[in-house]
């Protein structure tokens, strides 16, 4: 049977409806999470809860300890992760107040502990990677949003950045050469070092932002805020019905 996980992003840093049975703060071999693992059940469905960010949100992107995030689920016997993240949108069709399920990456972060291979092992890892997301999670999302009744983009590229500063007008501009879709902070090494760890991973992003220069306007801290406030309650509701569906099989 499948142990699910949602890591919660910007906007969700708690999981409001979660009825929690228990918090466990635990330590891996990589140091501590951002947070306690929240266990209980999400809409009738059991479930851990990770805050990315910690739940005040005070770890930026670029020191998020991925590794004993990634260690930590894995040792409480998670087998797929639900992450959820909040993005400006790059693409025609990721608008701000779109759910995209990304089912591509392109990693321009740098110096962040993006492998369990540190040398300190018996052997390199070379993890196949060509699809970074899994394919049945992705499809699993894809369905639930239409039982859901909530509007999704099925498809789009992720590309990863350093932050926590927002992006220039030339840097989004060259992402979309590249072809990305949507611009994030978080989605790597974490995708990553859970294909490692050998546990399914899939996400769902929520746009709360035009990329620098796409918009015709100045990126609104407000405008963020509007998104993110409205746009989780349909992610709440696209996770809350994967579950159930997946649980259920």
């Amino acid at each position: 049977m499948k142990t699910f996980a949602i890591i919660g992003g910007s906007g969700l840093d708690q999981l409001g409806p979660l009825q929690i049975s228990a918090r466990r703060s635990v330590i891996t071999a990589y140091g501590a999470p951002s947070g306690p693992l929240c266990e209980g059940l999400f809409a009738g469905s059991p479930v851990i809860f990770l805050p990315r960010h910690g739940e005040t949100h005070r770890i930026p992107p670029h020191l998020i300890n991925y590794r004993a995030n990634i260690a930590a689920l894995k040792a409480a016997g998670v087998t797929s992760i639900l992450a959820v993240t909040a993005v400006g949108g790059i693409g025609p069709a990721a608008g701000p107040g779109r759910l995209v399920i990304p089912d591509q990456i392109i990693d321009y972060t740098y110096g962040r502990e993006h492998t369990f291979a540190d040398g300190t092992g018996n052997q390199v890892d070379h993890s196949e990677f060509t699809s970074p997301f899994s394919a049945a999670l992705g499809q699993l999302l894809i369905d639930s949003a239409v039982d859901a009744g909530v509007e999704i983009v099925a498809g789009g590229v992720y590309g990863a950045t350093q932050g926590p500063r927002l992006e220039t007008a030339a840097e989004i501009a060259r992402m979309a050469r590249d072809g990305c879709t949507l611009v994030g902070m978080t989605g790597m090494p974490e995708a990553a070092l859970a294909r490692e760890a050998g546990l399914d991973y899939a996400m769902v992003s929520l746009v709360v932002n035009w990329g620098a220069g796409i918009g015709g306007t100045a990126i609104s801290h407000a405008e963020i805020g509007h998104h993110l406030e409205h746009g989780m309650n349909a992610v709440l509701r696209l996770i809350g019905r994967a579950l159930g569906s997946a649980l259920s099989r």
